[in-house]
């Protein structure tokens, strides 16, 4: 008879991590972590590209309950990022539960044995009365819909798989796309091709970045003193709140900040970019926030390099040894790099198959209906499963504010279970319905509703033209919720 776990997670992420370490201290620790990585840490173990940091202060991007003093600098690389992973799964040992390789197909719910079976793509079967897929909102990387890139000749390398083997000193090469993880390449890439050209179908905004290296002193005071890095946390936190997220979700009663962030992103570039027409087709021309901004003190002047051409003409097709875009041109190159980022509306949500209670089908439902989810972590007709990277549920800047709020959302709903002595939950229909007409009319006063953004070609907004990801409201109220949503707003079995 086959074994039936505690529960199953999917993804040895710090979502997955947080979710484990919170199960663990409501006395759940017949636990299984499945990854289809070689090892942990989500997105700072699949990406390594040249230039990879955290976009977010590193003073806020980790656990609260488990500071890391010791970065080095002010938005820490990308390889401290991975060490913090393994530092926090040897802590909290994490690792007795993690399997590797392990890719999974497809979840569904057995309703006589009221668990979930897991399929791998090996063909085994993992059973576990609670399912928590914490596969991250950026997991299923884009390849862009090209005619004629299969026919490339050259070397083909997407950011979220980077060849550290591959030498790029003297390359001619293209890089694809100028989001947030371009803005941190190019850079660095520039630096040693001989040339490069940059497709841009899309400008993006690009503010300062008050960056440098956290002294050993300041290291030694954090570690020895750890409120100091809280008020750091809380200072950096509460500016951006202020300036960001109410510029970007409060624009209607915050108009003034999301033009000020504009005129400081446009006054960045006019600072750094003295030639008008380059400075014009850097320039983005729908609002600040309708597209994710980014910091850099770097990518506007790499573009007054003289290896470094920007190309905004559409691409039209590739040829076995260049890009042609629609005007004709062509632009012969060696190595093509995909910075085009990831699927998140067609294959992210879910990132696997995962049928629920009468065989709801949740990705298909998702798209022939809304994209929703409770708190944004539950889905009516879907008992015991948790959706850690799901509509609504991106909360503040840092990731680690959404993954603190489920812990808290997982510890009262636990809690309540156990209560009760129940071994089965699920959101009920008028409580998911309520919570989804809720945050629908606050994002009627955020910049994707008011503001102009037909042309930023955001990832923000899904097939039906919502922006679903963020939680339009402030970190304060998603962390009260979680901690005080209606106990009654789940059914209990």
């Amino acid at each position: 008879m086959q074994h039936v776990h505690d529960a199953v997670i999917v993804g040895a992420g710090f979502g997955g991590m947080g979710a484990a370490i919170q199960l663990n201290r409501m006395g759940i620790d017949d636990l299984v972590i499945l990854e289809r990585e070689d090892d942990l840490g989500g997105t700072w173990h699949v990406n390594r590209y040249p230039g990879l940091a955290v976009d977010i202060a590193s003073v806020t991007y980790s656990y609260s309950f488990e500071p890391n003093p010791y970065w080095s600098r002010l938005f820490a690389p990308g390889a401290e990022l991975k060490r913090y992973a393994e530092h926090v799964a040897d802590k909290y040992e994490l690792r007795r539960y993690m399997r590797f390789g392990a890719t999974v197909d497809n979840a569904q719910w057995d309703a006589d044995a009221a668990h979930w079976v897991v399929q791998l793509r090996d063909g085994e079967t993992v059973a576990a009365r609670y399912l928590l897929t914490a596969t991250g909102f950026l997991s299923q990387p884009n390849t862009p819909d090209i005619a004629g890139i299969e026919s490339f000749a050259g070397k083909v390398i997407h950011t979220a798989a980077w060849d550290d083997a591959y030498d790029l000193r003297g390359k001619r090469a293209a890089i694809i796309g100028t989001g947030a993880t371009a803005v941190q390449l190019i850079p660095e890439v520039a630096r040693v091709l001989d040339e490069l050209t940059v497709y841009q179908r899309t400008p993006i905004w690009v503010t300062p970045k008050v960056d440098g290296d956290i002294p050993n002193a300041v290291q030694r005071v954090f570690a020895r003193l750890p409120i100091t890095q809280r008020v750091a946390r809380l200072a950096n936190s509460s500016v951006l709140e202020l300036l960001m997220i109410s510029a970007v979700l409060h624009f209607r009663q915050a108009q003034v900040l999301n033009r000020a962030a504009a005129r400081m992103a446009k006054s960045h570039l006019h600072r750094q970019i003295k030639d008008p027409e380059l400075r014009r087709k850097l320039t983005p021309d729908y609002d600040f926030g309708c597209k994710r901004p980014t910091f850099s003190n770097t990518y506007y002047p790499t573009f007054n390099r003289p290896n470094v051409r920007l190309e905004t003409t559409p691409i039209d097709h590739v040829e076995a040894d260049g890009i042609v875009t629609t005007d004709g041109a062509k632009t012969e190159i060696d190595t093509l790099i995909l910075a085009t980022g990831f699927n998140i509306w067609d294959t992210n949500f879910p990132a696997l198959e995962i049928i629920g209670r009468d065989g709801r089908n949740l990705g298909k439902w998702w798209r022939e209906n809304r994209f929703q989810a409770y708190e944004g972590i539950a889905i009516p007709a879907f008992p015991n499963y948790l959706s850690l990277a799901s509509p609504y549920s991106y909360s503040g800047l840092s990731y680690f504010t959404t993954i603190e709020a489920q812990m808290r959302h997982m510890q009262r709903l636990f809690g309540e279970l156990d209560k009760r002595g129940a071994t089965t939950f699920e959101v009920r229909d008028d409580a998911n319905a309520k919570f989804l007409e809720w945050v629908t009319d606050k994002l009627g006063d955020s910049v994707f509703s008011l503001g102009a953004c037909s042309t930023a070609r955001s990832y923000y907004f899904n097939q039906h033209g919502e922006a679903a990801i963020l939680r339009p409201t402030s970190t304060i109220n998603a962390f009260r919720e979680a901690g005080s949503f209606p106990v009654d707003d789940y059914a209990y079995a």
